[in-house]
């Protein structure tokens, strides 16, 4: 010590401490009714950024309080020295800390809000976040008077040996970085592989891509692969899409009328049932002379990919009952049988072309 230990010396140390609480306690509170205010705004960055610092700004007053007690006591050079360090350290792993949640918070935040998107991409929330910590992480080495660089040159020998080692890791890390920073797919989009696998994108981490499909099973994906397949995207450019419906009637029909009535099926479902674009143009388009039937196409709109199924329901429900009311007749199937010699010959199979009525013809030699 300098000198020796005095009560005021112990006032003022307390003094010092007591402040610090106290300050440490008013701004605990005084960010928790930041808090509440920043629940009420449509915009949740406030959110993140007053979690963070209702960590972090209570600890640096403690540290200050104890950083000024330290000061007022006679201590030699080097107590001084290792309490200022301590104190240094602690204030720098607060700070780190609190970085790496705002800034994550706010990544994982922007995300939620695009439009489209259900889930964050944790890839680059976690990279970023671990990137901040390790930064964190030299400068208290630095600050502790140890030097980086021997470390900076061993990692970099020993991350050729692991980049070797995990090479298979390493390409779906980088393949999930290009997916999303190409943003071929992101986390909401409806996707379809050529190898039958189909479902919303929940998440891209530094490894997989999980897929939920229509029957709610989780399908892990590796990034490496994910990047390498033909792939369909059905929410991009945009999210809405026409789907096509194939029907048929037969010879007789008006095709006016088929025409007039399916139209107006088309635009009572666009406008009724969930999920329809009702700006959407009904679309119907002739386009075979079957063996006994007419062939066209009925274009619908839908707002997203997993919408068609109810879609097509409602509208094939409500045009065969439309049909049958106007006296429209849709082709049953039928088929061609022969009879030679005792064995029976079917030559060909006709779909969706003749009357219910008709009996199929037979032909014994």
């Amino acid at each position: 010590m300098k000198r020796d230990l005095t009560m005021d010396d112990l006032v003022i140390a307390g003094i010092a401490v007591i402040a610090g609480l106290l300050a440490a306690f008013l701004l605990r509170m005084l960010l928790r009714w930041l808090g509440k205010h920043a629940d009420r705004t449509r915009w949740s960055g406030d959110d993140v950024i007053v979690d963070a610092l209702r960590t972090a700004v209570p600890w640096a007053a403690v540290a200050g309080g104890a950083a000024t007690a330290a000061a007022a006591l006679p201590l030699t050079a080097t107590v001084q020295h290792n309490v200022n360090q301590v104190l240094t350290v602690l204030l720098i792993f607060v700070v780190t800390v609190a970085v790496a949640r705002v800034v994550a918070g706010l990544m994982r935040s922007v995300t939620q809000s695009r439009p489209g998107v259900a889930g964050s991409a944790t890839i680059f929330v976690n990279i970023t976040r671990v990137l901040i910590l390790a930064i964190g992480f030299l400068v208290v080495l630095q600050t502790l008077g140890i030097s980086i660089a021997p470390m900076l040159t061993a990692l970099g020998v020993g991350g050729l040996a692991v980049a070797l080692a995990l090479q298979d890791t390493l390409a779906n890390l980088f393949a999930g970085i290009h997916i999303l920073a190409s943003k071929t797919v992101q986390p909401g989009d409806y996707i379809r592989l050529s190898s039958g696998e189909e479902g919303y994108v929940e998440d891209i981490n530094w490894r997989q891509t999980t897929v939920r499909s229509l029957s709610n099973n989780l399908v892990v994906i590796p990034n490496g692969e994910l990047a390498k397949t033909n792939m369909t995207n059905f929410m991009r450019p945009e999210q809405q899409l026409t789907i096509l419906v194939q029907a048929g009637v037969a010879y007789d029909s008006d095709l006016e009328q088929v025409e007039r009535v399916t139209i107006e099926v088309v635009a009572e479902v666009m406008t009724e049932i969930t999920g329809a674009l009702p700006d959407h143009e009904p679309l119907v388009r002739f386009h075979t002379f079957g063996d006994s039937r007419i062939g066209f196409t009925v274009i619908l709109g839908v707002g997203e990919f997993s919408d068609q199924y109810r879609i097509k329901h409602e509208f094939i429900k409500r045009l065969h009952k439309r049909y049958r009311a106007e006296g429209i007749r849709i082709p049953a199937p039928t088929r061609t049988v022969a009879l030679q010699q005792g064995a029976v010959v079917i030559p060909q199979q006709r779909g969706a072309e003749t009357e219910p009525s008709e009996v199929p013809s037979a032909r014994l030699d």
